[in-house]
């Protein structure tokens, strides 16, 4: 018989819950779409940058596995060349004394 005084506030009680609960679904909901448009400061950008330039690598190593056979580490070996001379190339000649 203690909480038989609360009888009368019942009908109040439930509408503040009601309005209670509405109004925290609306702003969950304000909530999600502004989480789903807010831009994520050009993150999506360097992903899908960074995806082409995987995709670029895959696609050239499937190209050395399939068009050429197995020589793999010969044309390895082409590439460390390559960088070899491309520096000797732009480094700067040694200059001697006069």
């Amino acid at each position: 018989m203690h909480g038989f005084f609360l009888v009368p506030f019942a009908p109040f009680l439930f509408v503040l819950g009601i309005i209670w609960l509405n109004n925290h679904r609306k702003l969950e909901e304000k909530r999600i779409a502004a989480h789903q448009s807010a831009p994520d400061d050009g993150r999506a950008l360097l992903r899908d940058n960074r995806m082409d330039e995987l995709e670029e690598r895959l696609r050239v190593l499937e190209r050395i596995v399939t068009d050429r056979g197995y020589d793999v580490a010969t044309q390895i070996e082409a590439l460390r060349d390559s960088r070899r001379t491309d520096a000797q190339i732009d480094a700067p000649a040694p200059q001697g004394r006069i």
